[in-house]
């Protein structure tokens, strides 16, 4: 009878045993499908047409539309960083589009400063500055000042300016503004060298180094889905977005040896002065003969 005894308390105890590992995992697989998402949610429907400045990309050839599917894909799941540039876009996308309609360039031009910078003043491993990235040669090119106390490649206004005057210099060189566009990420000689080797003039058909070769379409992308945000998922409220904020506007021409006590004078403080100046790399400001304008919030 005590054996008996001793093996019904062992069978029940495995029993036991047993059963809390089986609920324990069936409730850590519950647990792991609520997590999980389905993979129909990362989907994204290509588009039937694309186009860059009005050059339509011919999607009939299959990598063309499968490089665009492929930039698609990526940034329509790119949640946190394209969440990020719909929200600036309503900020800076003001300031853009009418110096890019001033100087003659197509409006598609703003989604190439989006995967420049996403719409913020970042500076690349390579030194490239801004929101349109410029190299501090290239900056020198274009008239604007990079010393000790300014850089202008952080100036929305000035840099814009600045790609444009690329911009249409390149479409001089090349006729095409997906050219161009492909030219502002390889460079005018590069991309001549390309041609040229290669013995075709249209960006899709020429064999490019991975970055460019993505360039195009990464702009094709973030044009479609910026767009026509709610079709991807971005079902973004106005009021949560970052509106443009009215300035006004200080003309300088002399020097100013401290820039904190300017902001204090002025009503501010140094942290807004710099939000607003980015331009101005220093704790003061050398004119060198110029005049500049310093913008701080009404």
């Amino acid at each position: 009878m005590k054996k008996n005894l001793k093996n019904a308390l062992y069978t029940t105890a495995v029993v036991g045993v047993a059963s809390t590992f089986i609920f324990a995992t069936a409730h850590s697989a519950s647990d792991q499908n609520t997590e999980q998402k389905s993979p129909t949610e990362h989907h994204v429907s290509l588009p039937l047409t694309a186009n860059f400045a009005g050059e339509s990309a011919p999607l009939d050839i299959i990598d063309v539309k499968e490089r665009f599917d492929r930039e698609m894909i990526i940034n329509a799941n790119l949640h946190s960083s394209t969440t990020l540039v719909i929200k600036r876009a309503e900020r800076y996308f003001p300031i853009i589009e009418p110096i890019l309609k001033k100087n003659n360039i197509p409006d598609d031009f703003k989604y190439l400063c989006v995967i420049e910078s996403t719409l913020s003043n970042v500076v690349s491993s390579a030194g490239a500055t801004g929101f349109w990235q410029f190299m501090k040669g290239t900056a020198g090119e274009y008239n604007l000042t990079v010393d000790d106390t300014v850089d202008e490649r952080y100036h929305l206004e000035k840099a814009t300016e600045a790609a444009c005057k690329y911009f249409n210099d390149a479409k001089n060189r090349f006729g095409s503004w997906t050219m161009v566009a492909a030219a502002y990420n390889r460079g005018m000689a590069g991309m001549t060298k390309a041609m040229n080797s290669q013995y075709v003039d249209n960006y899709y058909d020429l064999f490019l180094n991975q970055e460019t070769s993505r360039y195009v379409f990464r702009i094709l992308a973030m044009k479609e889905i910026m767009s026509h945000p709610e079709r991807y998922g971005y079902n973004i409220p106005k009021a949560d977005k970052y509106p443009p904020i009215p300035m006004r506007t200080i003309t300088v021409s002399n020097d100013i040896e401290d820039l904190p006590m300017f902001a204090q004078e002025q009503g501010s403080n140094y942290k807004i002065l710099k939000l607003y100046n980015p331009w101005l790399v220093n704790t003061n400001l050398k004119t060198k003969g110029k005049t500049y304008t310093i913008e701080l919030p009404r």
